[in-house]
């Protein structure tokens, strides 16, 4: 996972509220101060830390609830907004034209990882059906020019260099004019690795950027340099017209919470996050997934959203019954009646996290056997529905009568009722043994 230490100390931070059978003011206050640890050790600035901080803290206790939110779960959701906040807040995708030249200009610091990406770049969208060529302009560094020409073949995308020449800003004019002519959508150049210090370089860029015309500039970011990654992208922010940021190495050290929140600050938005060292580690960078990762979550403000979306209305004594394993008939199909709302049983139990693995059985009762087991209910009297344990043979024989099935249409659906009870029951002891795993999801029963 990537920053897996901070992940973890943001989850064990979120046990003390999960574990709470009172959710006060001095809980959240000692919410705070493991939460203000656990960033201060991923190298996070300080101011930062305290302005994260003070807003949980502010907003945790002072809001009115949302309809149908537990206090638990506002909290959980103040934290991740506060996280997402600082990260970026919103997504920003790269933005590209099909069917016309898209020029993207890669600058940064030797050594961050920027020749790399340039490579796992134009695997990525070519893998995405987008005609994608790549150019070494960098005539600095020595092996710049095979080590892309190798990553371009390995992805099969066009690459243009030339060893030969030292000028960088006609390699650059001259490797873009050459890949407009072939078609190519988008064109990814390799720039020469720079220091702030260096301004003859630093000229460079500017030049290359003129003599091209990018419609973006993406500065690449070592995140194992922590705080310092800030000061570098706002040097190159002030050199140039940086449009966007990637920043690499993200799958090792303690450092990366520092770079991402730094580079946050600067205002130019992360676009892509280096996970690994294979070609296909990198991805699209999310502050609220990305906050959700950290804080162990999966994907909890999604699945409450979804809920509010679907305008579900939950009986909470039924909810309740549900979770203690200790349902009716009538209470198990009202509630698959509106879990269906929000899609699958197996992926709403994905968006939890929870790594439970639903019979065969169960996942097919709400997309196969839903219709036709409320059929089957309604030929059953109250007694029956309330009280499932009466229904033997010549009950069973009635019934199906009744709904035009057969008696082991109604056993099967008895045995469903059956192991959904057992599975209840198994996730809510999951739920108490896990000390403040997840929180509780309004009208999820037994999450």
């Amino acid at each position: 996972m990537v920053l897996e230490s901070l992940g973890r100390a943001l989850n064990s931070a979120l046990k003390r509220l999960f574990g709470a059978s009172v959710i006060d003011e001095e809980l959240v206050k000692e919410l705070v101060r493991d939460i203000q640890r656990a960033l201060l050790q991923a190298d996070v600035d300080v101011n930062l830390v305290m302005q994260i901080t003070k807003r949980v803290q502010e907003q945790a206790l002072a809001e009115t609830l949302p309809r149908g939110i537990s206090r638990r779960e506002h909290i959980v959701r103040v934290v991740w907004d506060a996280l997402a906040y600082f990260l970026g807040e919103k997504p920003v995708p790269l933005t590209i034209h099909p069917g016309k030249p898209n020029v993207v200009m890669l600058v940064g610091i030797q050594g961050s990882g920027k020749t790399t990406t340039v490579g796992k770049l134009a695997r990525y969208y070519q893998k995405r059906g987008i005609k994608t060529g790549v150019v070494c302009a960098d005539n600095f560094r020595p092996g710049a020019y095979s080590q892309l020409k190798q990553l371009a073949e390995r992805s099969n995308v066009p690459f243009y260099g030339d060893e030969n020449e030292k000028n960088a800003v006609k390699l650059a004019k001259r490797g873009v004019s050459e890949m407009k002519k072939r078609g190519i959508e988008l064109i990814l150049v390799d720039t020469s690795g720079r220091h702030r210090e260096e301004a003859g370089l630093i000229k460079e860029m500017k030049d290359i950027a003129k003599a091209i015309k990018p419609q973006e500039i993406i500065l690449v970011i070592d995140g194992t340099l922590g705080q310092q990654a800030g000061a570098q992208a706002a040097a190159f922010k002030n050199a140039t017209d940086i449009g966007s940021i990637i920043v690499t190495k993200l799958d090792g050290g303690a450092k990366g919470g520092g770079a991402l929140s730094a580079v946050a600050a600067t205002g130019a938005p992360i676009k892509f996050i280096g996970v690994g060292e294979g070609m296909d580690a990198i991805e699209p960078f999310n502050p609220t997934k990305f906050a959700g990762r950290l804080l162990g979550m999966s994907d909890i403000k999604g699945l409450i959203e979804k809920v509010r979306e679907a305008q579900i209305e939950f009986d909470e004594d039924a909810a309740k019954r549900m979770m203690r394993g200790q349902f009716t008939l009538t209470d198990m199909m009202a509630q698959l009646r509106q879990l269906k709302k929000m899609g699958p049983i197996g992926k709403v139990m994905e968006m939890l996290g929870l790594k439970y693995k639903l019979p065969e059985e169960v996942a097919r009762l709400q997309e196969e056997n839903l219709k036709r087991f409320e059929v089957i209910m309604n030929s059953m009297t109250k007694q029956e529905l309330d009280n499932p344990k009466i229904i033997k043979s010549s009950r069973i024989r009635r019934i199906a009568m009744g709904s035009g099935t057969s008696p082991q249409d109604v056993r099967e659906l008895l045995k469903q009722y059956e192991q959904m009870k057992k599975m209840m029951k198994t996730l809510s002891k999951q739920r108490r043994g896990r000390r403040g795993g997840f929180p509780a999801i309004p009208g999820l029963p037994g999450m």
